[in-house]
């Protein structure tokens, strides 16, 4: 199981490295990423962007490294050819660059030369628990932006699958809300219930789900004592749904911002993993979310 960052980072150098292709890669924060992840052997990288500026950049940061690069200076075409790249079996997965997200996202979905699974494609964002306890995935805290009860389910799933991957075989998931009532004015309340119940009776499997908890009662078990919550999952969660992407991105970057923590960026549902980090995320952040991709795509994650 891992438990920290620091087990991902010592797995992943143990393991055959893979083959990123990074889209839009002329931009010198993102070569600087790439260029921090080679030197700590995470993956391989194959660069596509202005080959002239890409060289250029290089030279700028004191790069030694040795990449493959293709020029395609325009970013919608760089991303197409990265998805090709993928199908044929010369790259393992994505990373985006200096490209509009929802031109990313275009190339990656395409229904005829994307990389579709036919599952919705979400984000977790994954932190560390105090004191080496495990990792806790927060989702969808990026693309999701109001989402039914159905694709909640399914947002569910992509987690348990990646918890599954990092060794948690049985991983507790808990149903975000404001309260721990079901309250018919409150829909994300309802959702959480019918959630729960449909993971009590086989519809979610691979877990436990519990819901609806305040989030108060999903980190602290003497909070959810207090309350007199008895369950499994409240103050030992591994997974938390929230209801919506205005909460989940909220909740995310005051982790980051406010508690300091450092958090991986995943996104999931694709035939690969994706490096799909934010613009202000920290270089630690993206060197993660390398290794995060790496060992999914190292462990057969994606069928």
């Amino acid at each position: 199981m891992i438990k920290t960052f620091a087990q991902l980072y010592q797995a992943v150098t143990e393991r055959d490295k893979q083959t990123i292709a990074v889209v839009a890669a002329d931009d010198p924060q993102t070569l600087e990423v790439v260029k921090q992840a080679d030197a700590r052997d995470l993956a391989k990288f194959i660069l596509l962007g202005s080959a002239r500026k890409i060289h250029a950049l290089l030279q700028d940061i004191g790069s030694s490294f040795s990449y493959e690069i293709i020029d395609e200076p325009d970013p919608q075409k760089a991303a197409t050819m990265a998805v090709h790249l993928v199908r044929e079996g010369k790259a393992d997965t994505l990373m985006k660059g200096m490209i509009h997200s929802k031109v990313f996202l275009q190339a990656v979905l395409n229904k005829e030369t994307g990389l579709n699974t036919g599952r919705q494609i979400t984000q977790i964002s994954v932190f560390e628990k105090a004191e080496s306890e495990g990792l806790l995935m927060l989702t969808d805290c990026a693309i999701a932006v109001q989402p039914t009860l159905a694709e909640k389910e399914v947002i569910i799933k992509n987690a348990v699958d990646l918890a599954h991957r990092l060794g948690y075989l049985e991983p507790n998931v808990a149903i975000l809300a404001a309260v721990e009532v079901v309250n018919p004015s409150m829909p994300e309340t309802v959702d959480a219930a019918i959630l729960s119940k449909m993971a009590e009776r086989g519809q979610i499997t691979g877990c436990y789900v519990d819901g609806p908890l305040a989030f108060d009662n999903i980190i602290s078990k003497q909070a959810a004592i207090a309350k007199g919550i008895n369950s499994r999952v409240a103050g030992n969660a591994d997974i938390v749904l929230v209801p919506n992407l205005v909460t989940g991105n909220a909740l995310s970057k005051a982790f980051n911002f406010v508690a300091n923590r450092t958090s991986i960026a995943a996104t999931v549902g694709a035939t690969i993993p994706v490096v799909f980090n934010s613009r202000t995320e920290s270089v630690e952040g993206k060197l993660l979310s390398i290794a995060l991709a790496s060992y999914c795509v190292g462990n057969e994650y994606y069928v």
